[in-house]
C-alpha cells in the first residue's frame, strides 16, 4: 500500500465514522454548527485573505490564466458571499427523511421511500476556494461526511477556509471528521481517492476536462460528473432588441471565468438588428470570432475556426454563427453542445417552446441570461456543481442532489403466501 493509498484509507474509515455520528444529530445541529462556520469565517478574514494572497502569489509566477486567477482570487466581498452562502445553506429545510411517496399495498403493508444521505462523499475541484465552504456546507447539511481535494494552486486558501469550517462544525460538539480535507498536493492523492471503492460512495469532480476525463477513466466508484459548459445563447428573428443586447453581453461579460457564461452566439438571418449586438460585445471588450456572415457585419470580428465551436474559452471570448431559425440553431447546439445551459431570446411563445422542448440540456432558458446557471440563483442555497449527465441528479446539484432514497416498509405481522 502507498504512502498515499494509507492516507486515503485512514480519512475514508474517519468520514464513514463521522457519517454514522451525524446520523443521530439534529437538523437544529447541523443548522447551528453551520452558523457558528460562517461567523468563523468572517472572524478568520484577514487570515484567509493572507492565505488567499500566498495562492495567487504563487499563481502569477506559475503562469495561471487570467480566467483561472479569476477563480482564484478571494477579496473581502467575495469570502462575505462565501460566509452568506453557507447561512443560507443552514437556513434550508432539511432534505433527510422527507417521504418522497406513501403507499398502502392491499395486505396491509405501508411503503414509504424516505431520503437519506448519500454517505461518504469525495470531491475533487480546480481553483475555486469558495467550493471547500460550499461543499462543507452542503455535506453536512445533508447528513453526509466528505472528503475534499482542492487543486495545488488553492492550497493555502482551502486550508484557511477548511480551518473555520471546522471550528464552526466542532463548536456544535459535531464530529470534525465529517469534514476533511487532503492537505497534500501530491496528485497521486486523488488516483486514492477514486480506488477508494467501500470507503468513499460517490466521487464528484468540479474542473476542467483534463480532471473530468480523469475522474471517469480511473474512477472505481461511482460519479456524479460536471462537464464543461460550451453554452448558447439563440437570438431569434422575434427577439425583442433590447433584450437581445442585454442578455447576450451580461450572459458573455458579466464574469468570463464562470461555468455558466455564454461561450456560443447564434443569430437567426432574418433577425433585423445583428449589428449592434455585436457591437455591444465589442465594445464590452469581447473577441469576436464569427463565421462569414458574421465578419461582413463588422471589421472588429475574426474569422472562426471549427475548433471554436467546440471551446470553453472561460475568458472574453465569443462564437458567433448567423443561423437560418430555431431548427438550424437546434441542430448547432445538439452538434456542439455539452448540454450544460442553453438559451433562446424570442417572443414568439411558439419558438420558445419548441427551443425549450428539444434542446437536451440539463438546464434551457428563455429570455434569460446563462449567468443564472448556479444553484443560489435557483434557491438553492449553495451548490457543488451542474451535472451535465442524466443519472441521479441533473443541473445544480445542491441537498437534494446529495441524497439518495431507502424503502421503509411497514406491516403487522404479514408473511408471503
Amino acid at each position: 500500500m502507498t504512502e498515499q493509498q494509507k492516507l486515503m484509507t485512514e480519512m475514508g474509515q474517519s468520514a464513514r465514522a463521522a457519517f454514522a455520528a451525524l446520523s443521530t444529530v439534529t437538523d437544529e445541529q447541523k443548522a447551528r454548527a453551520l452558523k457558528g462556520a460562517a461567523a468563523q469565517l468572517r472572524a478568520d478574514q484577514s487570515s484567509i485573505l493572507a492565505a488567499n494572497a500566498k495562492d495567487m502569489d504563487n499563481g502569477r509566477a506559475n503562469g495561471l490564466s487570467d480566467a483561472m486567477l479569476d477563480r482564484l482570487m478571494i477579496d473581502a466581498e467575495r469570502l462575505e458571499a462565501i460566509a452568506s452562502a453557507v447561512e443560507q445553506v443552514a437556513a434550508l429545510p432539511d432534505p433527510v427523511g422527507a417521504v418522497l411517496d406513501r403507499n398502502e399495498r392491499p395486505n396491509g403493508l405501508v411503503l414509504e421511500r424516505v431520503r437519506v444521505p448519500l454517505g461518504v462523499i469525495g470531491i475533487i475541484y480546480e481553483s475555486r476556494p469558495n467550493v471547500t465552504a460550499d461543499a462543507a456546507a452542503l455535506g453536512l447539511r445533508s447528513g453526509n461526511a466528505v472528503i475534499l481535494r482542492g487543486g495545488s494552486e488553492a492550497i493555502e486558501s482551502n486550508r484557511a477556509v477548511h480551518k473555520a469550517m471546522v471550528a464552526g462544525v466542532v463548536a456544535e460538539g459535531l464530529p470534525a471528521d465529517a469534514i476533511q480535507l487532503v492537505q497534500t498536493t501530491d496528485r497521486a492523492a486523488v488516483g486514492a481517492m477514486l480506488k477508494a471503492a467501500g470507503l468513499i460512495d460517490i466521487i464528484i469532480p468540479r474542473g476542467g476536462k483534463s480532471l473530468v476525463a480523469r475522474v471517469q477513466e480511473e474512477a472505481r466508484v461511482p460519479v456524479l460528473a460536471h462537464l464543461d459548459g460550451i453554452n448558447h445563447t439563440y437570438i431569434d428573428k422575434a427577439a425583442d432588441q433590447d433584450k437581445a443586447i442585454a442578455i447576450a453581453v451580461n450572459a458573455k461579460m458579466r464574469r468570463t471565468g464562470v461555468c455558466g457564461a455564454m461561450e456560443t452566439l447564434l443569430i437567426d438571418q432574418d433577425y433585423p438588428a445583428p449589428g449592434p449586438l455585436l457591437r455591444a460585445l465589442l465594445d464590452a471588450g469581447c473577441e469576436v470570432r464569427g463565421d462569414d456572415a458574421v465578419m461582413e457585419l463588422d471589421s472588429r470580428t475574426v474569422s472562426a475556426q471549427e475548433e471554436d465551436w467546440d471551446t470553453e474559452y472561460l475568458a472574453p471570448i465569443v462564437s458567433v454563427r448567423m443561423v437560418g431559425g430555431v431548427d438550424e440553431a437546434l441542430a448547432h447546439i445538439t452538434g456542439h453542445s455539452s448540454h450544460h445551459t442553453d438559451v433562446v431570446v424570442t417572443e414568439d411563445e411558439a419558438v420558445a417552446n419548441r427551443f425549450i422542448q428539444r434542446t437536451d440540456s440539463a438546464i434551457v432558458m428563455w429570455n434569460a441570461s446563462s449567468q443564472f446557471a448556479d444553484g443560489g440563483e435557483f434557491g438553492l442555497g449553495a451548490e457543488i456543481g451542474i451535472s451535465t449527465g442524466r443519472l441521479h441528479a441533473r443541473g445544480p446539484v445542491a441537498l437534494e442532489g446529495l441524497t439518495t432514497y431507502k424503502w421503509v416498509v411497514r406491516g403487522t405481522g404479514q408473511v408471503r403466501p
